[in-house]
């Protein structure tokens, strides 16, 4: 397992991050033998979100973990989300401070090593949410914290008026859905990918120290499902297979390699409740795609190089 670091914390974390939303209907013995599967590949960092499964992915993950004295709460590191309510988007002290404890009765644990604010609320006082994350810290429920889904203004305002360094963004990224890339490659162009939909995002991170994760690393645009095998992108597919030949993996590796090989360190939420597939795309932290055929699997996709 390749290391990243966490935000300008020094503190290394896994490059391939367990994510845990599909896990809620696993039961607590299935979902025992996940978390081993996954720590004996030294994929020790899960993450959550409150509203996975309604709960239950936490709800289960915390049953099977604290039933079982071989697990130690100081081998792993939990992350979790905040943030959405039915209908709404909800940064106030208030909500903050509630999820926060609903998440820890349903993880059965003391603290989170990161929170993560899940979507940007158009209401949110950068103020509450600075007096929240001041409580969490100083009370030793949340160690670290972050976001999910915003733009580099967004996070400037939060830091502005927060303490504690805001070290992860959690966006969407893949092969296909690559805006974070494209807009900065199409420079004064007017094709589709040229659009900054962002803010220049990927330059905002590593300028600032922020670890970027790398959400639906399978996805295809519009939500249309995983590009693995789509007929939507069979130049794409062809050339997966062709890199899955040459390095005697699975396209699933190829994908997951072609996003650790970019030299931000993004950390890939994998999003899979398949012990198998967890396995695939660990094994990317073995292939280091050359540029040309990282180059490659992006035109495959669709993207233009001007």
């Amino acid at each position: 397992m390749n290391e990243t670091i966490l935000g300008n914390q020094l503190r290394k974390v896994p490059s391939i991050a367990v994510g845990c939303m599909r896990l809620s209907e696993k039961s607590k013995e299935e979902m025992n033998h996940f978390i081993h599967s996954a720590l004996e590949q030294g994929a020790y960092f899960f993450d959550h979100a409150d509203i996975y499964g309604g709960g239950m992915s936490e709800t289960v993950f915390g049953d099977a973990f604290s039933h079982d004295p071989s697990l130690k709460r100081e081998d792993v590191f939990l992350q979790s989300k905040c943030g959405i309510r039915q209908g709404c988007y909800d940064l106030s002290k208030e909500y903050i401070l509630e999820a926060v404890d609903g998440i820890l009765k349903r993880l059965r644990t003391d603290y989170l090593d990161l929170l993560l604010l899940h979507r940007p609320d158009a209401l949110v006082e950068p103020e509450e949410v600075a007096a929240a994350f001041d409580v969490l810290f100083e009370s030793g429920k949340v160690r670290h914290f972050g976001v999910s889904n915003h733009k580099p203004m967004q996070i400037a305002l939060l830091q502005k008026y927060v303490r504690q360094p805001l070290v992860a963004n959690q966006v969407q990224f893949s092969i296909p859905v690559s805006n974070l890339v494209a807009n900065g490659m199409e420079v004064n162009m007017e094709t589709p990918g040229s659009i900054d939909h962002d803010g220049s995002l990927l330059d905002y991170c590593r300028l600032h120290d922020i670890t970027l994760q790398a959400w639906s690393p399978f996805q295809m645009p519009a939500w249309k499902g995983c590009f693995l095998g789509s007929d939507e992108y069979p130049e794409l597919n062809q050339k997966l297979r062709e890199l899955a030949e040459k390095y005697h993996v699975s396209d699933t590796t190829i994908a997951a390699a072609w996003i650790l090989r970019h030299p931000a360190n993004m950390q890939l939420i994998t999003g899979t409740a398949s012990e198998i597939r967890l396995r695939e795309i660990i094994a990317a932290c073995d292939i280091a795609l050359t540029r040309k055929e990282w180059y490659e699997l992006y035109l495959a996709a669709g993207h233009p190089l001007p």
